[in-house]
């Protein structure tokens, strides 16, 4: 279990270092938005270069052995919103709510769930309406249920219940009749309010707005829940204007959109977000080989960033949890130290080939029209090597072989593709990696004394500032060698100048930035040439040749160092 962060003292430091800001703050702010303030732009922008460079340009060999084909893509935003009926989020893309009539707190109606309490077990054997209704928030009805005991507890001691009431099974506000109860709020905020819920309705979660001078239904549109759509309604484009061949993965970036209907935990669940995402495209027979590759890949690549092993965990999601389209999804994982429960950092799913099917049935069906099957050409031309060869000397033969195969067997080199989707949050690696960069220990100060300093212990892949420069004192041309050495440095990595204040208090500052190497120069560099180069997490100081600082960097910012 992890430390548990004062979330709100967490926020505060974020804030005050240039990490994330609440967007729109001099006006109050708006709920589920957040913006990247200096630092937290180059994290986050870090975080989208290394999945990139590390998925996309140079992905590792495949479960055989072979180069793995990746393209990428940058769709619109806003699409055609028949794109969105075929995918079916426009008919099935929303949640039941419920709110409450007092304090207007709006929920999900299968998160709320209820206690029936009934004054005898023969009460509530004979099915009877409960004496008393209790509500909690749970994501499930297993968490609901020590909450309720938990919540029944607290008000029997303070004598607002009977001690000696009877619990029937808990029911969430979606398995009620319409029997005439009137169903508690479960009191989000904990303002006692004894407020009522009105019944489930459904609630979209697409935005909507509208393309065009008129705000009109012929006009509107939707900002994208997700980029995996643009993907497959560009995948004929990518096969006809590349020469891709199965299996290969086409990659994204982009923002992402859900009216979320209780922003919470910072920024883990917000309204506007921003996505990494794989469509990996592959023969019906070979789709499981890939699921396994790409779930057990994706784990791993968290670990190789600093998210420590054993606060990441695959869990195979049940057969109740799955999508409609799902033949297997794995949720990765993380343990974040706001939370008792392993939260979602990125999915990876079997969606079979039911987008493609989707996006490419009959117009009258809600799709395009277009084929988006795949004719695997190379498998089609190797079947006729080698069932014609032993025809090469006989013409007529030969021709009357190729059509008898083109009729009986061509039919089985075409087919949809399954495609293994891995889909990745960026802002929600950005909060893991800031939880699990934040430290506060204690070092000897200047003069031996203990100091507790705070230190962001980013990986030097992902830290915002690679090195920082400082001169020891601004004269005897320190100041002029390391402006030099600060020169040099700048066109490859991102690193910044200091000369201001004591020497602790600069590396203080580095620290709290998550800055890896300081390099300082002093009265020996003007001698020999050699500057100190000291690391975040050790707090080593060496000597190195001014000339090798760039190769000690690079050293640690190699994939896999």
């Amino acid at each position: 279990m992890p430390t548990k962060l004062d979330m709100a003292k967490f926020a505060k430091f974020c804030k005050d270092m240039g990490f994330i800001y609440q967007s729109s703050e001099i006006y109050g702010g708006i709920n589920g938005f957040w913006d990247y303030g200096p630092l937290g732009v180059e994290l986050k922008r870090n975080i989208k270069e290394a999945w990139w460079q590390d998925m996309v340009r140079c992905p590792p060999p495949g479960p055989d052995g072979q180069e793995i084909r990746m393209v990428g893509l940058d769709c619109s935003i806003i699409m055609n919103p028949k794109v969105w009926v075929a995918s079916g989020h426009a008919a099935g893309f929303q949640d039941p709510m419920v709110d409450c009539k007092k304090c207007r707190a709006r929920l999900r109606a299968d998160k709320v769930w209820f206690g029936g309490y009934y004054p005898t077990p023969v009460a509530v054997a004979a099915g009877q309406r409960p004496t008393h209704v209790i509500a909690v928030e749970a994501d499930n009805r297993s968490d609901a249920e020590p909450l309720l005991d938990a919540a029944y507890r607290a008000l029997a001691k303070k004598k607002k219940l009977p001690g000696d009431l009877q619990r029937a099974t808990s029911f969430s506000a979606l398995e009620v009749e319409k029997s005439g109860w009137e169903l508690p709020c479960p009191d989000p905020k904990h303002e006692g309010c004894d407020g009522v819920l009105t019944e489930p309705r459904a609630f979209n979660l697409m935005f909507e707005s509208h393309a065009g001078p008129i705000a009109s239904e012929e006009n509107k549109v939707y900002l994208r829940p997700e980029t995996a759509q643009g993907i497959f309604a560009n995948y004929k484009n990518v096969l006809d204007s590349s020469r891709l061949k199965l299996p290969f993965g086409i990659a994204q970036v982009g923002k992402a959109f859900r009216n979320e209907i209780n922003p919470r935990n910072f920024t883990f669940r917000s309204r506007e977000f921003e996505q990494m995402e794989i469509e990996f495209f592959c023969h019906p027979a070979e789709s499981r080989k890939w699921y396994e590759y790409w779930r057990e890949l994706r784990k791993k690549w968290y670990s190789t960033l600093g998210i420590k092993s054993d606060k990441l965990v695959p869990r195979e999601q049940g057969k109740e949890e799955l999508a409609h389209y799902s033949v297997g999804t794995t949720d990765i994982e993380y343990l974040f130290p706001f939370s008792d429960e392993p939260q979602e950092l990125e999915g990876v799913a079997h969606r079979g080939d039911f987008d493609l099917r989707a996006h490419g049935a009959p117009v009258e069906k809600n799709g395009s029209g277009k084929e988006l099957d795949y004719f695997d050409e190379e498998g089609w031309n190797a079947l006729l090597q080698k069932e014609l060869e032993p025809f090469k000397d006989d013409k007529a033969k030969r021709e009357e072989m190729k059509k008898k195969l083109e009729a009986e067997r061509k039919a089985e080199f075409r087919f949809v593709p399954h495609v293994i989707e891995p889909s990745a949050g960026a802002d929600r690696f950005t909060l893991a990696v800031l939880c699990e960069a934040y430290t506060e220990d204690t070092v000897p100060d200047a003069k031996g004394n203990p100091e507790t300093r705070i230190v962001m212990k980013f990986h030097p892949r992902l830290a915002p500032i690679k090195a920082a420069i400082f001169p020891l004192v601004n004269k005897d041309g320190m100041d002029e060698k390391a402006k030099e050495l600060y020169r040099e440095l700048k066109p490859y990595f991102n690193v910044v100048y200091d000369q201001s204040g004591a020497i602790g208090r600069r590396y203080r500052r580095q620290d709290e930035a998550g800055t890896p190497f300081c390099i300082t120069v002093d009265g020996d560099t003007m001698k020999d040439g050699t500057v100190t180069l000291r690391d975040r997490d050790t707090l080593k100081q060496e000597r190195i040749p001014m000339s090798e600082v760039r190769a000690r960097i690079e050293a640690a910012l190699r994939p896999g160092a």
